[in-house]
């Protein structure tokens, strides 16, 4: 028995596959999200709640609902913080 103990602790018989990077974006959609992530970093340190739920919306892939559940806040609140805390965000190059 420790062979097939040992065999279902890798993986047993899982199935394979291979990462394929440029489904995702590539180095562009990468600097984006670090950009983004520095952005909310800098706002959490002038208003935590603001940065938190930008992290929530972009990062957490949560709707405005959910966000406002997690946070216990209303829906009029969370839109407010992201009009605001896209407000503060630097332009961007199209």
């Amino acid at each position: 028995m420790p062979a097939l103990a040992a065999f279902l602790k890798r993986g047993g018989n899982a199935i394979h596959v291979t990462f394929d990077e440029g489904l995702f974006g590539g180095q562009e959609r990468a600097a984006g999200i670090v950009a983004l992530d520095d952005a909310l970093n800098a706002l959490a340190v002038l208003d935590e709640r603001k940065s938190r739920v930008g992290e929530l919306r972009f990062f957490g892939g949560l709707s405005v609902e959910e966000t406002a559940k997690v946070l216990d806040v209303s829906v009029e609140t969370v839109i407010a913080r992201l009009e605001i805390g896209e407000s503060m965000a630097p332009a961007r190059d199209e």
